[in-house]
């Protein structure tokens, strides 16, 4: 699966990636949201992984500029959007759906637990 990760610590890139190929994923990483944007544009991803607490914007807005850019393109079906984040209160899984998202994993996770999330979006 070809997966863009929204994640500005490179450190959390790096064990995302390592999780990521134990399954034969593909993974394009973006460390700010113009980064993430631009890759969005360019790129056929199947599914983005988009930390929450980013520099300049956040993953919620992030996710909402990615929603609008799905409309003005067309498409029929927004790409899946999982949220990962190390803040895990009681409301937070509800305030990514509400924001656009589809799912959402807290951090610290294992390589099974991201890719049982994953393997919930693959088509």
């Amino acid at each position: 699966m070809k997966i863009l990760l929204v994640e500005d610590n490179l450190l959390n890139q790096k064990v995302v990636g390592f999780y990521l190929k134990r399954f034969n994923h593909s993974l394009e990483c973006a460390g700010n949201w113009i980064e993430a944007i631009e890759a969005f544009q360019k790129g056929n991803f199947e599914l983005i992984l988009m930390d929450i607490m980013l520099p300049g914007k956040n993953g919620f807005e992030i996710t909402a500029k990615i929603r609008d850019l799905e409309v003005q393109m067309g498409k029929e079906e927004g790409i899946p959007i999982v949220a990962l984040t190390a803040n895990a209160l009681d409301n937070d899984e509800e305030k990514c759906l509400q924001a656009g998202m589809n799912g959402y994993l807290s951090k610290p996770f294992s390589a099974e637990d991201l890719n049982a999330m994953i393997e919930k979006f693959r088509k």
